[in-house]
């Protein structure tokens, strides 16, 4: 990266982070440079420089178990996610922001806040934003993926642009929390820091409870997802290679989760799944527009590929052999034609 970034190694510890630095780069390719490493590292943003064209913006990057944390300090700079920009799967994160000096506008969803020292506050990385630092600052940012958030915190959406004072409650444990690690990493070897990895989010995620609007309603969230899955299952019902991680991966959310959302029904994802391709299967073999159909040729349509599996699932669940459902069909529709 031109020179520009190299890794550090905390003395006395294993743990390094990337460095990345305008400083080697000349100061009128700085703003093309940062453009592009913050594409790189966190989202894809249109950077604005400061009116005297003194760009300076430098970043330490250190992976945290399965967050990031990043140390940064920046001369004036406004930063500015657009619609429509597009992203990678890497990058579908939530940004927490742990202002350290200076001042610090954010807007997203229609909302307006300034962050003062200490504060906290989130932001989809992949939604339209604006960032306006009018002078020097320092900052931390923990990024999260957006499915091991939703896993902790139902409503997320609704946390987005909103201030968390650092200076009391939940807020100010979080933040001093996070600032002490992010202090304390060349004092840290990397198993001790790792560790303090899932702290930090349980502490991030119930500062940001304390601020979820109070209207919001949790079951409805939860509604609403497990609505998403159950979509995305009908979609893919005939494909026999339907996992929990395949509709994970369809639907955004972590596999705990979902399977907590089919606990509440008193079931499990995949007994879901085989629940309605049995009754896909049942339905088919009463249509009399299948009924040219063989019971195998119905199975593997609904995306069972053993036979006898399916005979046996088939039998617990309606108490009937698929045999004795085609026959019972026939002879609704021998009847059914004798009295016409």
């Amino acid at each position: 990266m031109n020179g520009s970034a190299s890794a550090i190694s905390s003395h006395d510890s294993e743990i390094s982070g990337i460095k990345l630095s305008t400083d080697s780069v000349p100061l009128r390719d700085r703003q093309e440079w940062l453009q592009e490493i913050i594409r790189q590292e966190y989202t894809r943003v249109a950077v604005s420089a400061p009116a005297d064209g003194n760009l300076f913006n430098e970043m330490t990057i250190y992976e945290w178990k399965r967050l990031r944390l990043s140390s940064i300090r920046s001369h004036a700079i406004t930063i500015e996610r657009h619609r429509g920009e597009p992203f990678t799967v890497a990058q579908d994160n939530y940004l927490a922001v742990v202002l350290l000096s200076g001042s610090y506008l954010l807007e997203q969803n229609g909302r307006e806040i300034f962050l003062q020292p200490g504060d906290m506050a989130i932001y989809d990385a992949t939604r339209p934003h604006r960032i306006h630092c009018p002078g020097n600052f320092t900052k931390l940012i923990v990024t999260v993926p957006r499915s091991l958030m939703r896993e902790r915190i139902a409503g997320v959406e609704h946390c987005t642009a909103m201030r968390i004072s650092g200076h009391d409650g939940m807020g100010a444990v979080a933040a001093n929390f996070i600032r002490s690690a992010a202090g304390q990493v060349c004092h840290m070897d990397e198993k001790g820091f790792s560790e303090l990895s899932d702290h930090s989010l349980d502490l991030l995620t119930m500062a940001l409870a304390s601020v979820r609007p109070q209207n919001f309603n949790l079951s409805r969230s939860r509604s609403i997802s497990l609505n998403r899955v159950e979509n995305f299952v009908e979609q893919h019902l005939s494909n026999s290679a339907m996992d929990t991680s395949m509709v994970s991966g369809g639907t955004g959310l972590s596999a705990r989760y979902i399977n907590d959302l089919f606990s509440d029904k008193g079931t499990s994802l995949m007994r879901y799944v085989w629940d309605r391709r049995l009754e896909n299967c049942r339905n088919d073999m009463l249509n009399p527009a299948h009924s040219g159909h063989r019971i195998s040729e119905i199975a593997w349509r609904w995306g069972f590929n053993d036979l006898s599996h399916f005979s046996r699932s088939f039998k617990d669940k309606f108490g009937r052999a698929p045999r004795d459902v085609r026959m019972d069909a026939a002879n609704i529709k021998h009847t059914a034609i004798h009295q016409t």
